[in-house]
């Protein structure tokens, strides 16, 4: 008798169908988006049990937008619904965190000197470091496309007209 799973057929669907594939998984944007999540997480577990639980919300918003970004670029949604500009939503979330993140910290750091306090802090600075990191990649990344699209421009156009005009001459 043949092993079924020898034959190459695919696992019987269940929760792995709603695990990310290992290709986004392995990639520089799935590791700071997981990276992202599971610290916004952690954050929001320490405020909840610090006596700076009016900083809760941050983190928690932080981490449901990070874990939809997740699992809209794992299941390829990005690609699928092409009126959101994905890029700049990205690039717009990740400094609004780290520019929020920062204050918090400081603030958690300074005004409150519960343990759980002081770790929402440590954690917000790098989820700062970690958030940072990923407006950098992504500002490089809307910079190069917004660079291919300034190729397609009417200026652009404009310029390549007048050479042809001046040539005809």
């Amino acid at each position: 008798m043949e092993d079924p799973e020898s034959e190459g057929a695919a696992p019987p669907p269940g929760l792995s169908s709603l695990l990310p594939p290992r290709e986004f998984l392995r990639s520089r944007k799935g590791q700071l988006l997981l990276a992202e999540s599971v610290l916004s997480f952690i954050i929001f577990i320490c405020y909840i049990a610090s006596l700076a639980a009016s900083f809760m919300m941050a983190p928690l918003l932080e981490f449901l937008l990070a874990l939809f970004l997740f699992f809209a670029y794992a299941s390829k949604l990005n690609e699928k619904f092409k009126g959101v500009h994905w890029p700049l939503a990205d690039f717009l979330r990740c400094v609004t965190a780290a520019i929020i993140y920062f204050a918090i910290s400081i603030a958690a750091v300074s005004k409150y000197s519960d343990g759980a306090s002081k770790a929402a802090g440590v954690f917000g600075f790098a989820a700062t470091i970690v958030f940072a990191v990923d407006f950098y990649i992504t500002f490089n990344d809307l910079v190069t496309f917004l660079k291919q699209g300034s190729s397609d421009s009417p200026e652009g156009r404009k310029t390549e007209d007048e050479d042809s005009d001046s040539d005809s001459d």
